[in-house]
């Protein structure tokens, strides 16, 4: 089973990404003739929530608590790293192998985006970024353009945009818990 795992994550590092528009999650506006997805939601204040919520993206944990699986032969997102992502069971499961076309690493940004490989259910590019502001706030800010690649993505129609959404959703989800773990618990022992 494990031979067949790094078999398939050494074809995909050779394999071309599904999309034209390589990096255009850092640019404006987003590629058209795509759907994009734009958040920007608070995640608390101050340094020791910025550097757990980068930490969370950075080790995939905010990926896991969100609810997939993430398959890779490397530690974090860099750039040409392959992921596989996986949510589902058994027979029933989708997977979405991607491959991380760039990395944000500053004072008050952390971040990346991949793209899609074939074998991906839709085309395009998300990027993932963690932000302190000038007044300390931190936030997540997640940008994304992608169109149906496969039969099925192509079918679900307008079910394949919210299924997009829902998947947002439990990114931003789990990245807030993740980041005010530590601080809740602070709170609590208080």
């Amino acid at each position: 089973m494990r031979r067949d795992v790094t078999k398939a994550l050494a074809e995909l590092t050779v394999a071309q990404l599904t999309y034209q528009e390589v990096g255009a999650t850092c640019t404006e506006p987003l590629p058209r003739g795509y759907g994009h997805v734009h958040r920007d939601v608070s995640l608390g204040t101050g340094p020791e929530v910025f550097e757990r919520a980068a930490a969370a993206l950075f080790d995939w944990r905010m990926h896991r608590e969100a609810g997939l699986a993430v398959i890779t032969a490397a530690g974090g997102p860099a750039p040409g790293i392959v992921v596989v992502l996986r949510v589902g069971w058994g027979p029933l499961h989708l997977t979405a192998p991607c491959r991380v076309v760039y990395t944000v690493d500053e004072d008050n940004r952390r971040g990346f985006a991949y793209g899609t490989l074939p074998g991906h259910p839709e085309r395009g590019e998300e990027a993932f970024e963690i932000v302190k502001t000038n007044t300390g706030d931190v936030r997540i800010r997640i940008r994304a353009f992608s169109r149906p690649a496969s039969l099925i993505a192509r079918a679900g129609g307008p079910l394949s945009r919210i299924l997009q959404q829902y998947a947002t959703d439990r990114y931003v989800s789990a990245i807030r818990h993740l980041a005010r773990r530590n601080t809740d618990l602070k709170k609590s022992i208080s």
